[in-house]
């Protein structure tokens, strides 16, 4: 029997810029985890899977259907499926856990499998630079603002969120896919100072929205996933190595 692999993909960014638009990537991913499911023993989700997402008591946002019916019968099935928090997707509570029963973590996790060591997280506020976000999510982590937004009528608060996530998108225009070399890549940086006193074999990250495989010093590889609304990338570790690969259904 072929050995079983681990998966891993993010930004999946689910809800913009159309619901139409947003309907055909979430079929694509669906049709993704579904190839991927004989063999997958853990899937990691690393992070902004929708493009917004708040959970009330008693309400969670509308739509995503498909994704949350394919992830429950993967879990139903016996495969782990582990969840982090992005930027978009920081107000995820217990739902995941609860519903789907996936694994929920709001902060990168260290793991090892068949003798290699992972770092593995969404990537936001992560190494030198971006001090601007940095602080807003110290704002919004904040339980009391969490608290004083959730008191916000759903209405008005996903739509409020929805909209200055797309006009935060139009500012940042196409700077995501642009590579500008190792020593402008905040989360390569982070990777170099962490294995100084810290061995690892992998860095997974998401967040940067642009697929790249950097060595690290001759000591590690360091992976970011890209993202699902240009790309379709995602990377899968079979036991010996680590790639990353596109997804063409």
């Amino acid at each position: 029997m072929p050995a079983k692999k681990i998966y891993f993909a993010s930004d999946f960014h689910l809800g913009v810029p159309t619901l139409e638009i947003s309907r055909e990537r979430e079929k694509a991913v669906c049709k993704w985890l579904d190839t991927i499911k004989a063999d997958a023993e853990e899937i990691y989700l690393v992070g902004d899977l929708f493009d917004f997402w708040f959970e009330h008591i008693y309400t969670v946002p509308k739509g995503f259907t498909r994704l949350l019916g394919k992830v429950a019968e993967l879990t139903d099935s016996g495969i782990k499926v582990h969840f982090f928090t992005g930027n978009h997707d920081l107000w995820m509570k217990d739902y995941f856990k609860k519903e789907l029963n996936v694994r929920v973590y709001h902060a990168p996790i260290t793991r090892e499998y068949s003798g290699k060591k992972f770092f593995i997280g969404h990537g936001d506020g992560i190494g030198p630079g971006d001090n601007w976000y940095k602080l807003l999510k110290l704002v919004f982590t904040s339980k009391l603002c969490q608290w004083l937004y959730s008191r916000l009528h759903p209405n008005f608060s996903f739509w409020f969120a929805r909209f200055t996530s797309r006009r935060s998108r139009i500012n940042t225009g196409n700077t995501d896919e642009t590579f500008l070399g190792k020593e402008n890549e905040w989360l390569y940086l982070f990777c170099k100072e962490y294995i100084k006193t810290n061995k690892t074999d992998y860095f997974i990250f998401g967040h940067r929205h642009l697929p790249l495989e950097l060595d690290v010093d001759g000591k590690a590889l360091y992976i970011n996933l890209g993202e699902w609304i240009n790309y379709r990338t995602y990377a899968v570790f079979d036991g010996n190595s680590l790639k990353l690969e596109k997804f063409k259904g």
